[in-house]
């Protein structure tokens, strides 16, 4: 990775607040009829909002990634819409954000910063697109989209049913949970972006795959063949997003391997004692939001600092992983995969058979 870049994105965040603050005044000085479309609570949401944008767009520059960003625009648009921002509000935050770092930064970081919000900008200009996760060539189909509306209509325990019924026919452990459960979440995630589901919609058809994914534990756990390989997966990041991570090694658990699982919000220092007293062949590191990728790239450097963690398999996922395809090696690790089966497949090839 580029000197330049990282220099520019490290810039970018450190001005990030500042910044944030000016555009939040300047754009009501602009729009004042924002003071009564929003109400007293508008300025400090503002703010907030711009504070994001700065700092995806600051990851993205630090990591040589126009697609963060692009990515980061084009979902932005979308889920605004729901609260009443349009399009034209947007653009002039981004506009704004352009006449603050071009009055903020110096040459060659603003040059080089302003090409990225300007790809952002660009691409904010577009028509707006989320297609469904739930496509009639997709396997299971029919059976994912029946589950999800079971789950939007709150009928957890007939869901519950239909999985346990599913597999009882035949359909396998394993793609109930990328046919149905992954793709389910996803259409999940878009319905609420769209603003067709409420937070609390999400949050309970989430709890509600999670509870039936313990249901399904007992049918495969005894039966799961021991080896000598060791996975420990883990979040980084205030992030609440878990149920990807732990389908994963569920999935490890499935092909024999010894699993621990430690969840979400992981602070450094703790994983690096915990691998030192418990050695794995394998970590696997996810994150969804774009920002937390620069806490990934410092996780793994001072992993590679200590002694005998230095030869350990780091495997990356997550939305970011999955939107730019080569991230996994700025951030320095040994791998990635966009989904839990794909995850097996690269760590046949880093980890050799016992």
């Amino acid at each position: 990775m580029l000197a330049d870049q990282q220099n520019a994105g490290e810039r970018l965040k450190v001005l990030a607040e500042q910044l944030a603050e000016e555009v939040t005044l300047r754009q009501y000085e602009r729009q004042p009829e924002l003071r009564q479309r929003f109400g007293p609570s508008g300025i400090a949401r503002t703010r907030q909002d711009s504070l994001y944008h700065f700092r995806y767009l600051a990851q993205s520059v630090a990591l040589d990634s126009p697609l963060l960003f692009i990515n980061y625009i084009i979902w932005l648009k979308v889920l605004l819409a729901q609260y009443k921002i349009t399009a034209e509000d947007l653009q002039i935050n981004l506009d704004l954000m352009k006449d603050a770092i071009s009055s903020q930064v110096e040459p060659p970081e603003k040059e080089l910063i302003l090409s990225y919000l300007d790809m952002g900008i660009y691409h904010s200009r577009g028509e707006d697109s989320l297609p469904t996760f739930l496509q009639p060539e997709k396997p299971y189909f029919r059976e994912a989209k029946e589950y999800l509306e079971l789950l939007l209509a709150g009928e957890r325990r007939k869901a519950s049913e239909f999985v346990l019924g599913l597999h009882e026919d035949g359909v396998p452990i394993r793609d109930l949970y990328l046919h149905l459960f992954q793709n389910s979440q996803y259409e999940i995630g878009r319905l609420w972006q769209l603003g067709r589901i409420t937070v609390a919609q999400e949050h309970y058809c989430t709890a509600c795959t999670q509870s039936i994914i313990s249901q399904l534990y007992p049918r495969w756990i005894q039966a799961a063949q021991k080896s000598k390989k060791t996975l420990v997966a883990v979040g980084v990041g205030e992030e609440l997003h878990e149920i990807g991570l732990r389908m994963l090694a569920d999935f490890f658990e499935m092909e024999g391997w010894n699993t621990c699982y430690l969840g979400s919000n992981m602070p450094a220092e703790g994983l690096i004692r915990y691998l030192k007293e418990q050695p794995a062949d394998l970590l696997a590191v996810s994150i969804t939001m774009t920002y937390h990728v620069s806490e990934v790239q410092r996780l793994i450097a001072s992993i590679r600092t200590h002694a005998g963690l230095d030869r350990m398999k780091i495997l990356v996922g997550g939305m970011p992983f999955n939107i730019d395809r080569a991230l996994w090696k700025k951030v320095g690790a040994d791998g990635y995969a966009p989904d839990a089966n794909g995850a097996l497949e690269v760590a046949a090839q880093l980890i050799p058979r016992n």
